[in-house]
Protein backbone atom coordinates (compact mmCIF):
# COMPACT_ATOMS: atom_id res chain seq x y z
CA UNK A 1 0.00 0.00 0.00
CA UNK A 2 1.16 3.50 -1.03
CA UNK A 3 -0.02 6.91 -0.61
CA UNK A 4 -1.32 8.22 -4.32
CA UNK A 5 -0.70 11.68 -5.81
CA UNK A 6 -4.08 12.58 -7.45
CA UNK A 7 -3.92 13.35 -11.04
CA UNK A 8 -5.60 16.77 -12.42
CA UNK A 9 -8.97 15.02 -13.03
CA UNK A 10 -11.20 16.03 -10.16
CA UNK A 11 -12.77 12.92 -10.89
CA UNK A 12 -10.15 10.02 -10.25
CA UNK A 13 -9.56 8.74 -6.94
CA UNK A 14 -7.42 5.40 -6.17
CA UNK A 15 -9.49 2.63 -5.27
CA UNK A 16 -10.51 3.35 -1.20
CA UNK A 17 -9.10 -0.26 -0.13
CA UNK A 18 -5.62 1.02 -1.18
CA UNK A 19 -5.67 3.53 1.77
CA UNK A 20 -3.18 3.59 4.45
CA UNK A 21 -4.00 1.26 7.45
CA UNK A 22 -4.44 5.11 9.63
CA UNK A 23 -6.73 5.57 6.53
CA UNK A 24 -4.88 8.27 4.35
CA UNK A 25 -5.22 7.07 0.97
CA UNK A 26 -3.70 10.77 -1.41
CA UNK A 27 -2.29 13.45 -1.05
CA UNK A 28 -2.85 16.48 -3.45
CA UNK A 29 -5.45 18.22 -5.65
CA UNK A 30 -7.69 20.53 -4.70
CA UNK A 31 -10.91 21.40 -3.12
CA UNK A 32 -13.06 22.35 -6.46
CA UNK A 33 -16.96 20.70 -5.88
CA UNK A 34 -16.30 18.69 -8.78
CA UNK A 35 -13.36 16.98 -6.69
CA UNK A 36 -15.29 17.09 -3.35
CA UNK A 37 -18.42 14.92 -4.53
CA UNK A 38 -16.54 12.82 -6.43
CA UNK A 39 -14.61 12.20 -2.87
CA UNK A 40 -17.67 12.10 -1.07
CA UNK A 41 -19.70 9.54 -3.36
CA UNK A 42 -16.44 6.77 -3.14
CA UNK A 43 -16.54 7.28 1.15
CA UNK A 44 -13.33 9.23 0.76
CA UNK A 45 -12.82 13.12 2.90
CA UNK A 46 -10.14 15.54 3.11
CA UNK A 47 -8.59 16.31 6.67
CA UNK A 48 -4.89 18.23 6.89
CA UNK A 49 -3.82 21.11 8.66
CA UNK A 50 -1.80 24.26 7.64
CA UNK A 51 1.68 22.38 7.71
CA UNK A 52 0.56 19.73 5.02
CA UNK A 53 -0.89 19.70 1.75
CA UNK A 54 -4.70 18.05 1.11
CA UNK A 55 -4.74 14.86 2.12
CA UNK A 56 -7.24 12.50 1.79
CA UNK A 57 -8.67 9.54 3.52
CA UNK A 58 -10.57 6.77 3.87
CA UNK A 59 -10.56 5.32 7.45
CA UNK A 60 -10.77 1.59 8.15
CA UNK A 61 -13.02 0.91 10.20
CA UNK A 62 -15.60 3.55 9.80
CA UNK A 63 -17.63 5.22 12.11
CA UNK A 64 -21.56 5.32 11.15
CA UNK A 65 -24.56 5.96 12.61
CA UNK A 66 -27.72 4.17 11.21
CA UNK A 67 -30.54 7.21 12.06
CA UNK A 68 -33.33 4.57 12.56
CA UNK A 69 -31.11 3.27 15.42
CA UNK A 70 -30.22 7.05 17.15
CA UNK A 71 -30.05 6.44 21.01
CA UNK A 72 -31.13 9.44 23.03
CA UNK A 73 -29.99 9.31 26.35
CA UNK A 74 -32.58 10.43 29.29
CA UNK A 75 -30.62 13.67 30.26
CA UNK A 76 -30.70 15.05 26.91
CA UNK A 77 -34.37 14.22 25.92
CA UNK A 78 -34.76 15.89 29.20
CA UNK A 79 -33.10 19.06 27.61
CA UNK A 80 -35.08 18.95 24.41
CA UNK A 81 -38.12 18.43 26.06
CA UNK A 82 -37.66 21.65 28.07
CA UNK A 83 -37.59 23.67 24.48
CA UNK A 84 -33.90 25.49 25.52
CA UNK A 85 -32.94 25.94 21.76
CA UNK A 86 -34.76 26.60 19.01
CA UNK A 87 -33.31 24.35 16.09
CA UNK A 88 -33.10 25.21 11.79
CA UNK A 89 -31.67 23.94 9.01
CA UNK A 90 -29.45 26.21 6.58
CA UNK A 91 -30.14 29.65 7.82
CA UNK A 92 -26.59 30.61 8.77
CA UNK A 93 -24.33 28.06 7.11
CA UNK A 94 -21.31 30.70 6.88
CA UNK A 95 -21.71 31.45 10.55
CA UNK A 96 -21.63 27.43 11.22
CA UNK A 97 -18.38 26.63 9.72
CA UNK A 98 -16.66 29.73 11.12
CA UNK A 99 -17.84 29.19 14.45
CA UNK A 100 -16.68 25.28 14.35
CA UNK A 101 -13.19 26.46 12.84
CA UNK A 102 -13.27 28.97 15.85
CA UNK A 103 -13.65 26.21 18.07
CA UNK A 104 -10.54 24.48 17.20
CA UNK A 105 -8.06 27.28 16.45
CA UNK A 106 -6.30 26.39 19.93
CA UNK A 107 -5.74 22.80 18.91
CA UNK A 108 -4.42 23.71 15.59
CA UNK A 109 -7.97 23.72 13.33
CA UNK A 110 -8.13 21.79 10.02
CA UNK A 111 -11.05 24.38 9.08
CA UNK A 112 -8.22 26.47 7.37
CA UNK A 113 -9.72 29.14 5.37
CA UNK A 114 -10.05 27.10 1.88
CA UNK A 115 -11.76 24.71 3.41
CA UNK A 116 -14.37 26.92 4.63
CA UNK A 117 -14.37 28.64 1.43
CA UNK A 118 -14.79 25.25 -0.24
CA UNK A 119 -17.68 23.99 1.88
CA UNK A 120 -19.63 27.33 1.33
CA UNK A 121 -18.96 26.45 -2.35
CA UNK A 122 -21.01 22.91 -2.18
CA UNK A 123 -23.75 24.85 0.16
CA UNK A 124 -24.14 27.53 -2.59
CA UNK A 125 -24.87 24.11 -5.11
CA UNK A 126 -27.07 22.03 -2.48
CA UNK A 127 -24.51 19.80 -1.35
CA UNK A 128 -23.74 20.64 1.99
CA UNK A 129 -26.41 21.80 4.77
CA UNK A 130 -26.14 23.25 8.20
CA UNK A 131 -27.96 22.44 11.75
CA UNK A 132 -28.24 25.58 14.11
CA UNK A 133 -29.30 25.75 18.01
CA UNK A 134 -30.38 29.40 18.84
CA UNK A 135 -31.12 30.28 22.39
CA UNK A 136 -32.78 33.95 22.62
CA UNK A 137 -31.96 34.62 19.31
CA UNK A 138 -28.00 33.88 19.49
CA UNK A 139 -26.32 31.05 17.52
CA UNK A 140 -25.20 28.62 20.33
CA UNK A 141 -24.37 25.78 18.81
CA UNK A 142 -24.36 23.38 15.04
CA UNK A 143 -23.05 21.66 12.84
CA UNK A 144 -22.32 21.11 9.08
CA UNK A 145 -22.03 18.20 6.74
CA UNK A 146 -22.23 16.92 3.67
CA UNK A 147 -25.74 15.33 1.40
CA UNK A 148 -25.79 12.50 -1.42
CA UNK A 149 -28.55 10.33 -1.89
CA UNK A 150 -29.94 8.84 1.47
CA UNK A 151 -26.06 9.49 3.45
CA UNK A 152 -25.38 12.66 4.93
CA UNK A 153 -21.69 12.68 6.07
CA UNK A 154 -21.46 14.97 8.74
CA UNK A 155 -17.78 17.27 9.59
CA UNK A 156 -17.67 19.18 12.10
CA UNK A 157 -19.83 20.96 14.86
CA UNK A 158 -19.64 23.54 17.55
CA UNK A 159 -20.68 24.89 20.83
CA UNK A 160 -21.57 27.94 23.07
CA UNK A 161 -23.70 26.55 25.67
CA UNK A 162 -24.06 22.77 27.28
CA UNK A 163 -25.66 20.03 25.04
CA UNK A 164 -26.09 22.52 21.75
CA UNK A 165 -24.26 20.23 19.82
CA UNK A 166 -25.41 17.12 21.37
CA UNK A 167 -29.20 18.39 20.84
CA UNK A 168 -28.14 19.27 16.84
CA UNK A 169 -26.86 15.83 16.39
CA UNK A 170 -30.21 14.67 17.65
CA UNK A 171 -32.48 16.94 15.38
CA UNK A 172 -30.40 16.21 12.35
CA UNK A 173 -30.39 12.80 12.86
CA UNK A 174 -34.54 12.44 13.86
CA UNK A 175 -34.95 14.68 10.73
CA UNK A 176 -32.77 12.28 8.26
CA UNK A 177 -34.70 9.44 9.07
CA UNK A 178 -38.17 11.05 8.76
CA UNK A 179 -36.53 12.14 5.18
CA UNK A 180 -35.55 8.14 4.77
CA UNK A 181 -32.11 8.54 4.92
CA UNK A 182 -30.17 5.40 5.79
CA UNK A 183 -26.88 6.51 6.38
CA UNK A 184 -24.97 9.28 8.83
CA UNK A 185 -21.17 9.08 8.26
CA UNK A 186 -19.07 9.76 11.68
CA UNK A 187 -15.87 9.37 9.71
CA UNK A 188 -13.75 8.84 12.84
CA UNK A 189 -14.87 7.42 16.45
CA UNK A 190 -16.07 9.41 19.45
CA UNK A 191 -16.96 8.60 22.49
CA UNK A 192 -19.31 11.20 21.76
CA UNK A 193 -21.23 9.73 18.54
CA UNK A 194 -21.14 6.24 20.00
CA UNK A 195 -22.97 7.61 22.95
CA UNK A 196 -25.99 7.95 20.16
CA UNK A 197 -25.74 4.49 19.07
CA UNK A 198 -22.87 5.04 16.47
CA UNK A 199 -20.46 2.06 15.76
CA UNK A 200 -17.70 1.11 13.94
CA UNK A 201 -18.05 -1.24 10.92
CA UNK A 202 -15.50 -2.24 7.89
CA UNK A 203 -14.65 0.12 5.64
CA UNK A 204 -16.43 -2.85 3.05
CA UNK A 205 -19.57 -2.60 4.94
CA UNK A 206 -19.68 0.82 4.86
CA UNK A 207 -18.92 1.41 0.70
CA UNK A 208 -21.64 -1.02 0.58
CA UNK A 209 -24.24 0.96 2.35
CA UNK A 210 -22.70 4.17 0.83
CA UNK A 211 -23.44 2.65 -2.47
CA UNK A 212 -27.14 1.18 -1.47
CA UNK A 213 -28.04 4.91 0.03
CA UNK A 214 -26.51 6.28 -3.54
CA UNK A 215 -29.22 5.02 -4.97
CA UNK A 216 -31.66 7.58 -4.18
CA UNK A 217 -31.53 11.10 -6.02
CA UNK A 218 -29.85 14.38 -4.28
CA UNK A 219 -32.07 16.88 -4.34
CA UNK A 220 -30.06 20.13 -4.78
CA UNK A 221 -31.94 22.93 -2.55
CA UNK A 222 -31.74 24.52 0.85
CA UNK A 223 -33.29 22.32 3.80
CA UNK A 224 -34.37 25.70 5.00
CA UNK A 225 -37.75 24.47 4.81
CA UNK A 226 -37.06 20.99 6.12
CA UNK A 227 -35.25 17.86 4.62
CA UNK A 228 -36.39 17.46 1.14
CA UNK A 229 -38.44 13.85 1.45
CA UNK A 230 -37.84 12.39 -2.30
CA UNK A 231 -35.18 9.85 -0.39
CA UNK A 232 -38.27 8.29 1.07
Amino acid sequence: MSVFALSPDPLLFPQPHWAEPDGLLAVGGDLTPQRLVAAYHQGIFPWYNEDSPILWWSPDPRCVLLPRNLHVPRSLERTLRRGTFHFTFDHDFAGVIRQCAAQREASGTWLLPQMQEAYCALHGLGFAHSVEAWHQGRLVGGLYGVSLGRAFFGESMFYHMPEASKTCVVFLARALAGAGFTLLDCQQTTAHMVRFGAQEMPRKQFLHLLTQALEAPTPLQSWKDGIPHEHA
